[in-house]
């Protein structure tokens, strides 16, 4: 059972979100709390899984709230849930603290689905925002931009800028063109990139063409044999 906390200083948001929670078997709200105080008491009183909260609470700022609930390693992850838009506070949120955020125009099953991803150790964000949230990410650790890659994304990297073509990429892996183009734009916008040109003008400057991998080991020049 999914426990959650609900923090927001609108009585009918909080009703909202126990409605919705009250139709799935596996969820449970425990404690509401409507101001940034009654929520940290009640997390520290009331064991739970998730805590749901706004990012502007009435009496301090939601962001403070993450910053000062990351201090405490048993704290339990926080889904923003907020009327602002993802553009305006998702990063500032995630760099707080937060392990998802979601706006209150969002469908009643994207918040469920958000909960159980937050709840399961997970981050959730916008597929829009995600992608550029990664990157953010990784450009304000001093990380090189291809570190953000899944590591099947990364292997697709790497074929594209040794001369593959789509084609020869998908027979190679046994899957659709379509999906290649579909990994690849994903690359171009994890990367920030427009075209395989700047893909392979990054790889040849990050030694990504017979030279490292992912993580900094060395690559073969050629694939075996």
């Amino acid at each position: 059972m999914i426990r959650i906390i609900i923090a927001d200083d609108h009585q009918i948001v909080c009703r909202g979100v126990q409605q919705i929670v009250s139709d799935e078997v596996d969820m449970t709200v425990v404690g509401e709390a409507h101001n940034a105080e009654e929520m940290l008491a009640l997390v520290r009183q009331q064991p739970c899984d998730v805590v749901v909260t706004d990012i502007t609470l009435s009496d301090r700022r939601g962001i403070d709230v993450l910053e000062e609930l990351k201090q405490d390693r048993q704290a339990p992850p926080v889904l923003v849930f907020s009327m602002h838009s993802e553009n305006q506070y998702a990063l500032r949120a995630l760099k707080s603290g937060a392990a998802g955020y979601l706006t209150k125009d969002s469908p009643p099953e994207e918040l469920v689905k958000a909960i159980r991803k937050v709840a399961s150790g997970e981050t959730y964000f916008g597929s829009s925002l995600s992608a550029r949230l990664v990157l953010n990410l990784a450009t304000d650790n001093g990380r090189p931009r291809h570190q953000a890659l899944s590591e099947r994304e990364f292997q697709i990297l790497c074929m594209i800028v040794s001369g593959k073509s789509v084609r020869g990429i998908s027979r190679e892996l046994s899957v659709s063109p379509r999906t290649i183009w579909t990994y690849r734009a994903r690359i171009l916008e994890k990367m920030a990139m427009k075209n395989n040109a700047e893909l392979i003008q990054y790889a040849i400057g990050h030694g990504l063409v017979g030279g490292t991998s992912r993580n900094g080991d060395r690559l073969p020049a050629s694939d075996p044999e």
